[in-house]
């Protein structure tokens, strides 16, 4: 048995300190934060009504209906406008005459170029009648071809009438804002063209029976000139005196006041400084009787005005009511009120309506483009 040794007396025994720790802090326990494994973590009662606040929710509810309903009542508006303009599109889209002839453009002018030549575009309504559109939208068309049985003396035939072939026709406007105020075509007799033909080209070339391409061009330029222009329509209202007749519809409501100061003014600045053709007392009485026949009362709009003016000059005056059909206004037997009304549409520095003139003059070259006497053996 060996022998119990002391310890050393320098040697000081130290308390036993607790090891340090070294687990991760994740694995530490705050008891504070000790929930059990089942039980949902207890929450105040009191925090879901902080959060509640009945006021904004009414104001953002009411928000929501009222947007909703703004929404609704635009699409129910759209909707109705979008029927109601589909509805009218295809009201007038049957209203349309019919185009037989597959070629004509699709934009509806009174002339179209075919081949290098200028020709009058033809369409066709229900009942086969030659239109010529006009290319506006109240009065969209005028007849190629007007029979017209007024009953007038000197040279207007009684039973049958006189038929009327167009030669052009323009719009009428007025101020610097270009108010259209009525459409303006320019009729001749069938039977008359061969004359007008044969002055106009002798005009050019006094041996020929047809104008070349260069000569067309030189007599369009001669009818367009003021002055050349006048002494021309003059010269032929004068001497050749072919039947004709200015076909006026207006495009807006208006009365026969209006017309009757444009036409008045129309003669008075043209007879103005000639006193020896315009100067007579007889003149004057005729302008009066030509005053008289307008004093009556609306013409609205679509309804049919003619100005005709027979082999002898004489003017004569119908219009269509729309009740009683196309009745006679009345006559002005002096010649020189039509052949200064006439010279107003056809030829001057200024005219009632320069389209109508440039569209008449069109037509004219469609007729001297052809051997004399051969137009009117084609319309008929």
């Amino acid at each position: 048995m060996k022998p119990i040794r002391p310890l050393p007396t320098g040697t000081i025994l130290k308390p036993l300190a607790p090891r340090p720790c070294h687990r991760p802090n994740c694995l530490r326990v705050n008891p504070q934060q000790c929930r059990t494994f089942l039980l949902r973590p207890r929450r105040s009662s009191h925090r879901a009504f902080e959060s509640l606040n009945v006021n904004r929710m009414r104001t953002e509810s009411h928000e929501y209906y009222v947007r909703r309903r703004a929404f609704l009542m635009f699409g129910a508006i759209s909707g109705f406008v979008g029927f109601c303009c589909t509805s009218y599109l295809l009201y007038q889209k049957l209203r349309e005459p019919k185009k037989f002839d597959s070629g004509l453009p699709k934009k509806l002018d009174p002339f179209s170029n075919e081949a290098g030549s200028t020709r009058k575009t033809m369409i066709h309504d229900g009942d086969g009648t030659e239109l010529v559109p006009t290319g506006n939208s109240t009065v969209p068309t005028f007849p190629r071809i007007l029979d017209v049985a007024v009953g007038a003396e000197g040279g207007q035939e009684k039973v049958n009438g006189v038929e009327y072939t167009l030669v052009g026709l323009g719009v009428r406007t007025v101020s610097f804002l270009g108010i259209q105020v009525y459409l303006v075509g320019y009729y001749i007799a069938t039977q008359d063209i061969a004359a007008i033909q044969s002055r106009l080209i002798k005009e050019i070339n006094p041996i020929a029976t047809t104008l070349v391409s260069t000569e067309k061009d030189e007599l369009r330029k001669a009818l367009l000139d003021p002055e050349r222009g006048e002494k021309l329509w003059n010269d032929i209202l004068r001497e050749v005196r072919p039947r004709s007749l200015f076909r006026v519809v207006p495009t807006r409501d208006t009365d026969f006041h209006h017309l009757r100061d444009g036409f008045v003014r129309a003669i008075t600045a043209r007879s103005q400084g000639n006193s020896r053709d315009y100067g007579d007392e007889a003149f004057g009485e005729a302008m009066k009787e030509f005053r008289s026949l307008f004093n009556r009362g609306k013409v609205p709009k679509g309804r049919e005005l003619l100005l005709i003016r027979d082999a002898a000059g004489q003017l004569t005056i119908t219009f269509d009511d729309g009740k009683t059909g196309m009745g006679t206004i009345g006559r002005v037997s002096d010649e020189r009120i039509s052949r200064l009304l006439w010279l107003n549409y056809l030829a001057g520095s200024k005219v009632a309506s320069e389209p109508a003139r440039k569209n008449i003059v069109e037509g004219i070259m469609e007729f001297v483009e052809r051997p004399v006497g051969t137009v009117a053996t084609q319309v008929l």
